[in-house]
């Protein structure tokens, strides 16, 4: 069945039908909009002081705040806690407002504190939801090596290639020449080896100093010169994206990546193959699940928060994947009952 012909199907069913009481609702978009605004909005306001402490902590604040208005009966599942040694939106969590369908939650109030503290390019308030029990557990495996690209390749590359043969696969499927692909990588020591593959093979690197959130989603978004993100990076930021490409197309492909033998005991005690290669589907089995994110400072994918008088200008995303649907949500907000209302004054 076609894209088109889903959601005609889809869009005829009464609400009733269309969803159930035990899972998340269409209507559940706007209010995690609201959710990431909240975080966005708090953390912009320390948008090149150079404290990501401080940042991480105000948006960290909002999110939970507003999550406890949210129609869901949630628990945090990728959360802030033990990475960063947060004590709130920790894995376990209960979130929401206790009622509605049980889901799991994924947060990450600021992806890319460091990018907010310098005032940096790319830095999200970003939030996925899913129905219960069907979000990856990486039993505390905080790095995962990953490919992600877009529709056009999505059933070609295999992460278990030579990064030169998955290159020339995106371009062939893509129709452009292996010099014309730009490939997103984290600008980090441990990438050297692969970011001289990615050139020998003849494709470009575009470079991100934090958070491969927003570099995943250009990449399987169409119209952002974005091919391919490559290298190793966090592994909740990897469930988050999932999400949003279950509503984009594309792929996303991970391996867990231990920094310690201490987190390759766990992962393995936790029954993971560590040299599975883990799908879009193996990290979010649910087709109902919500991906939305707020810019904080401006970006490939979104504007960053924007101050004009007594106005706060947003610009978010939502998506949700029974859909497919896609939408951009800018939010003008009067700042003195913004920060009233989301409880961040």
């Amino acid at each position: 069945m076609s894209d088109t012909a889903k959601y005609a199907q889809y869009s005829t069913l009464s609400p009733a039908l269309a969803v159930g009481d035990d899972e998340p609702d269409r209507n559940l978009a706007l209010e995690l909009v609201r959710v990431t605004e909240a975080a966005a909005i708090a953390g912009g306001h320390w948008v090149g002081f150079g404290d990501k402490n401080k940042a991480d902590g105000a948006a960290v604040d909002a999110m939970r705040s507003l999550l406890s208005t949210v129609h869901f009966n949630g628990v945090v599942v990728i959360g802030e806690g033990e990475k960063d040694e947060a004590p709130m939106l920790y894995n376990g969590e209960r979130v929401g407002d206790g009622s509605g369908p049980e889901c799991d939650v994924a947060v990450d109030p600021i992806d890319g504190t460091r990018l907010t503290a310098l005032g940096i390019n790319n830095a999200l308030a970003v939030l996925a939801v899913a129905e219960r029990g069907t979000m990856f557990d990486p039993s505390a495996v905080f790095y995962m090596e990953k490919l992600v690209t877009g529709p056009e390749a999505a059933d070609m590359v295999d992460l278990r290639l030579p990064v030169k043969q998955n290159l020339h696969l995106i371009a062939k499927a893509k129709g452009k020449k292996v010099n014309q692909i730009n490939v997103m990588i984290l600008d980090r020591d441990r990438h050297r080896p692969l970011v001289q593959e990615i050139r020998d093979a003849g494709a470009r690197t575009r470079f991100l100093m934090d958070g491969d959130v927003a570099g995943a989603i250009a990449a399987a978004r169409e119209g952002t010169d974005i091919d391919a993100l490559m290298g190793i990076g966090g592994t909740p930021e990897g469930i988050v994206a999932a999400c949003a490409i279950k509503s984009l197309g594309g792929v996303i492909q991970g391996r867990l990546w231990p920094t310690s033998d201490e987190e390759k005991q766990k992962a393995l005690d936790a029954g993971h193959d560590l040299d599975r290669v883990l799908s879009t589907n193996d990290l979010v089995t649910s087709d109902n699940c919500y991906f939305a994110a707020t810019g904080i400072t401006d970006g490939d994918l979104l504007r960053g928060v924007r101050y004009h008088g007594g106005k706060v200008l947003t610009q978010s995303i939502v998506m949700r994947s029974k859909s497919g649907t896609i939408r951009v949500v800018d939010g003008e907000h009067q700042a003195h009952k913004w920060e009233s209302y989301a409880r961040l004054s």
